[in-house]
């Protein structure tokens, strides 16, 4: 039984096979396309996936969308015409996009796949979410939670998951939504919508939540983490472009400028912003009520989270819980709920948000629909293409760049090491690109996290971006507990997909300070030998030279490009940053 599991059309296009139950690759369009967040309908991330299951599209027994297009368009007419004429920009924006090409996605299936309309299949938005979850985690029953931005209708729902069932037994209805509203307060804050979430988060703990009431006047929470949203602040629902309007200028004052820097009195000012202005202390203090915006937005979310975490406790009485949605890569939230909600253990996908839809379309189907029994869980990220030697070897050609291919990892794993140990920065690609926003050892930028400077150093060489942006730690699972306060951490699949923040204990703090956030905290990955065995060997490695088995991890990229996929773009990305070292599989290439 071959599956192939699509989502496009709105942000991180993705293309996903099941054979037999088993996944087979899943991929987002953009690592193909290099277009960040690509959304178009995913051909390349299709091509991969057939070629990963040695098949062609006459091989497929279904195709599965990830939602109802028709669905959705019909909540966009209803809520355009009811807020017409301040939605006329909206209207013209949305009959333009969807009566183009997304009202049509089983035309689409079929122009380019051949399939017949008899097996094309549609799930909905959130049930897709639930079943990326569910159906990936090694739980035979689950409490599940699904929040987002919006789907067909739904913005969130809770139900429960048992064997090869889901049942989804509330939700959220758009406008109303914990996923907008964040993205409101990210564009508030001069970050782009889909993209600066995460950095949202990442600001959050520069500031005090000194506006936790202001926050609270533009929604009600209700006891089981429903949110209703007052619309007299926000203009989502009727603009293609501006997500809050004067009353909500009114109430928190005007929007950080998108292009400014932004620092604080304690986050510094780093070298590559340029030199350090005459106004500084003004515009610290300015950037200060921001970054307390940032840390009051964030504490709301997690009180939502908190709440909607123990109402689907107190519903099902199970002790796991799997999440998902684009809210669920919230690492900080998640952390919450498994340290102060009644849950023993959480499983979230590592791509919690709508990319994750292609992989939970495909199991919805599999189970729900044809009845097949479980038999996968989803135990790391490795499911994009992997790049063989001779491509590695025709990449470095082209580039022109001195490098040696190394056939003993043993070797390779110390030369990298001593590097690393050296201060030098490393780009490491090895076998199949990773699913999800995160960068997890196949992929990776890695450094040295003991030494202070090393988050200027990243950030000054390769990355260009906010100063107060933390890096990631990867650990050997079995050494966590010496370094971060996760105990029994084998058993966390979030941790395993970067998915928690979790406290540095306190005197690790010293010894990580790369990797160390302004508030203490670490958003960490833990590595398995038996998962990433290579990845493992050299973390393992810089442990025994230097007491430390850990290093900083931040994916392989520049700023605003996608994550690399093959060797071409680890060189290109090399050649046009300040890494000292790269490595391709067995290959070691440096700069002349």
């Amino acid at each position: 039984m071959n599956i192939l599991g699509i989502s496009c059309f709105y942000h991180d296009a993705a293309a996903a096979l099941l054979m037999n139950g088993q996944l087979v690759g899943a991929a987002e369009e953009e690592r193909f396309s290099r277009k960040k967040h690509d959304s178009e309908f995913p051909l390349r991330a299709i091509r991969f996936c057939l070629e990963a299951g040695k098949l062609t599209a006459g091989d497929l027994d279904y195709v599965v969308f990830y939602e109802k297009p028709f669905t959705k368009f019909e909540r966009i007419l209803q809520t355009v015409l009811g807020t017409y004429p301040r939605s006329a920009r909206l209207f013209r924006d949305s009959m333009l996009h969807w009566l183009v090409d997304k009202l049509w996605v089983k035309n689409l299936i079929q122009q380019h796949l051949g399939v017949s309309a008899d097996r094309i299949l549609f799930s909905e938005h959130h049930l897709s979410h639930a079943a990326s979850a569910f159906f990936c985690s090694p739980f035979e029953d689950a409490a599940i939670l699904t929040v987002d931005g919006v789907g067909e209708w739904a913005t969130a729902t809770m139900g429960v998951g048992r064997g090869p069932e889901i049942r989804l037994t509330k939700e959220m209805r758009f406008p109303h939504s914990l996923g907008l509203l964040y993205s409101v307060f990210t564009a508030f804050l001069g970050f782009e919508v889909n993209e600066g979430e995460y950095k949202v988060m990442g600001m959050a703990p520069y500031g005090e939540p000194r506006y936790v009431d202001k926050v609270h006047r533009v929604l009600k929470i209700g006891a089981d983490g429903s949110v209703c949203l007052d619309m007299d602040y926000f203009s989502f629902h009727r603009s293609p472009s501006q997500a809050f309007n004067g009353k909500f200028e009114a109430l928190f004052g005007p929007p950080r400028a998108p292009q400014s820097h932004f620092f604080t009195p304690t986050s510094g000012y780093p070298s590559y912003f340029g030199p350090r202005p005459a106004d500084f202390d003004a515009q610290a203090a300015s950037n200060q009520y921001y970054a307390d915006v940032a840390a009051s937005i964030q504490v709301v979310t997690e009180e939502v989270l908190l709440a909607m975490a123990r109402a689907a406790y107190a519903e099902t009485g199970l002790p796991r819980l799997v999440l998902a949605g684009g809210v669920a890569l919230n690492s900080v939230a998640n952390g919450r709920i498994l340290r102060e909600t009644p849950f023993e253990e959480l499983y979230v996908q590592p791509a919690a948000g709508d990319g994750g839809g292609a992989v939970g379309a495909a199991l919805w189907a599999y189970h729900c629909i044809l009845g097949k029994p479980r038999s996968f869980v989803m135990e790391h990220a490795y499911w994009g293409e992997a790049y063989g030697g001779e491509d590695a070897r025709t990449a470095i050609a082209q580039y022109g760049l001195p490098a040696e291919q190394i056939g003993d990892e043993g070797r390779l794993v110390e030369r990298v090491v001593d590097a690393l140990a050296q201060g030098r920065v490393v780009g490491w690609s090895q076998g199949r690109f990773e699913w999800g926003p995160r960068a997890l050892g196949n992929r990776s930028i890695l450094a040295d996290p003991r030494r202070a400077d090393m988050k200027d150093i990243v950030n000054t060489k390769i990355k260009f971006r906010e100063p107060y942006r933390p890096f990631a730690p990867s650990v050997l699972v079995e050494a966590t507990e010496r370094f971060f306060d996760l105990p029994d951490a084998k058993r966390h699949y979030p941790a395993r997909f970067m998915l928690y923040v979790v406290p540095v204990k306190d005197r690790a703090r010293d010894q990580l300070p790369a990797i160390t956030h302004v508030d203490g905290s670490a958003r960490l990955q833990t590595v398995d030998r038996e998962l990433n065995p290579r990845y493992h060997r050299l973390i393992e490695a810089f442990g025994q030279l230097t007491g430390v088995p850990v290093v900083l991890n931040t994916s392989f990229n520049l700023k605003g490009e996608p994550i690399v996929a093959t060797p071409a773009d680890a060189l290109s990305t090399f050649s046009r940053s300040g890494m000292d070292l790269l490595v391709l599989n067995d290959w070691i290439v440096w700069k002349a």
